[in-house]
């Protein structure tokens, strides 16, 4: 038998719903937007990201999604060279026959983004104006939108904030007489997505769409009958969009590990009246498979203590997870942006006491952690290394976003993220 994890209530004043949180501002070390590129066009299967940027934003799309020179991705660099620097060309000129030849080879694409970034913020060159523009042009066959990726003041993971957040002005209107329907809104492996859409169908849900949707003419409608899920925890544009289009969002802890899962499939499952008998005879099978394969891992890591760096803002459920379904000890918890209120119910399930932090000051952060002496750090690829050298154990926070990690079947996945790098430091001590 496997050992059974409670799904238990935790108030604010036992949580960290009210707890002090250390801010801090200074020199960061964070991916920029662009980054959100590598997973969200293997999504959206006929939409296309063009890059409008400099050779060095191309060199780091190409290096993180590691894309051989012969592959046809669905991504693409429209490079800003000196000329245009200088004010001695026209760039819109040259952007419209940039986005004209790339049409005329890619006659598959439905959905064209023009991505901002550092270089043309800096120019100055009106994106928005320019999707508008060509998408006069190429509509109905190809809808033209705009997005920042820029790596300034934001964190990677908002990068696929500020695309879904482009795309809700799109959504068609839903129908005022519409029956109540969910809405699961982030970018999820498809695998991820077809198990959680099997335990819908199961429960009797029958209207449940996703956004990003996998096809571009797929897009979901919306509407003061939509209810909307959120399956990121670095959504928060996106949900403000949606709820300007009268959507409502269901509040619930995210969708990682048994636990987890658990309460934000039962939040959906509450807010469209399923009975909790049916609830459980859909979710018990794979809530027990999910238990049962954690437990090797529980006996790995309990005890171990863990410190996050700001990176990803998935800190706070990932520790939520690892602290109550494996048993590891939370040393500091520090995130990009702290959204209190969609994290409410995290927070209300962390330990009391845990030490928070939002944004970040790198030399202080690395104060505290080397003070500390954690068992493992969650960071960046720019500190890792340099903090294996001192001899810490360290976990990739961007791995963590390229996995599937969400739902009762990638529980196990997740887990063995944090085991596998003390197993490989055990190897090397040893």
């Amino acid at each position: 038998m496997s050992p059974v994890i409670p799904i238990r209530t935790t108030t604010p004043e036992s949580g960290c719903a009210d707890a002090p949180v250390i801010r801090e501002r200074g020199q960061r070390e964070v991916f920029c937007g662009l980054t959100g590129i590598i997973w969200l066009h293997r999504k959206i299967q006929d939409a296309f990201f063009l890059v409008v940027g400099s050779r060095t934003c191309a060199h780091l799309i190409q290096s993180a999604a590691g894309v051989m020179i012969f592959a046809e991705p669905r991504f693409a660099t429209a490079i800003i060279d000196e000329r245009d620097l200088a004010g001695l060309a026209d760039v819109n000129v040259e952007l419209d026959h940039v986005v004209t030849r790339l049409l005329e080879r890619r006659p598959d694409i439905r959905l064209l983004f023009l991505v901002g970034s550092c270089p043309s913020e800096v120019i100055k060159l009106d994106l928005s104006r320019a999707a508008a523009r060509l998408s006069g042009s190429f509509s109905p066959k190809v809808r033209v939108l705009n997005y920042s990726g820029s790596g300034i003041e934001t964190t990677f993971t908002q990068g696929e904030d500020a695309c879904l957040a482009s795309l809700v002005p799109s959504l068609p209107q839903e129908d005022t007489n519409a029956e109540p329907s969910l809405l699961v809104v982030g970018a999820l492996a498809d695998v991820v997505e077809d198990q959680f859409m099997r335990l819908f169908t199961q429960m009797g849900l029958g209207s449940v769409r996703f956004l990003p949707p996998r096809h571009a003419s797929a897009l979901p409608a919306v509407g003061p009958n939509t209810r909307f899920l959120l399956a990121q925890p670095f959504l928060a544009d996106t949900a403000r969009a949606l709820e300007e289009r009268g959507a409502t969002r269901i509040a619930a802890p995210f969708p990682l590990g048994a636990e987890g899962t658990t309460l934000w499939l039962q939040a959906a499952a509450k807010t469209f009246g399923i009975e909790q008998r049916c609830f459980e005879q859909v979710t018990n099978a794979a809530r027990e498979r999910a238990i049962s394969a954690l437990a090797r891992s529980r006996a790995q890591l309990a005890g171990k203590r863990i410190f996050f760096f700001p990176d990803s803002q998935l800190e706070v459920p990932l520790a939520r997870f690892l602290s109550r379904e494996l048993g590891m000890i939370l040393v500091e918890v520090g995130t990009p942006y702290l959204h209190r209120q969609h994290l409410a119910e995290e927070l209300a399930l962390l330990p009391a006491g845990t030490t928070l932090s939002e944004g970040q000051h790198v030399e202080n952060q690395l104060d505290r952690c080397r003070a500390a002496q954690p068992d493992i750090v969650v960071c960046g690829l720019g500190l890792a290394n340099p903090l294996e050298a001192e001899g810490m154990t360290t976990k990739w926070a961007i791995e963590l976003v390229f996995t599937p990690i969400h739902g009762y079947d990638q529980a196990a996945d997740l887990a063995e993220l944090f085991t596998r790098p003390l197993i490989r430091r055990m190897k090397l001590v040893a």
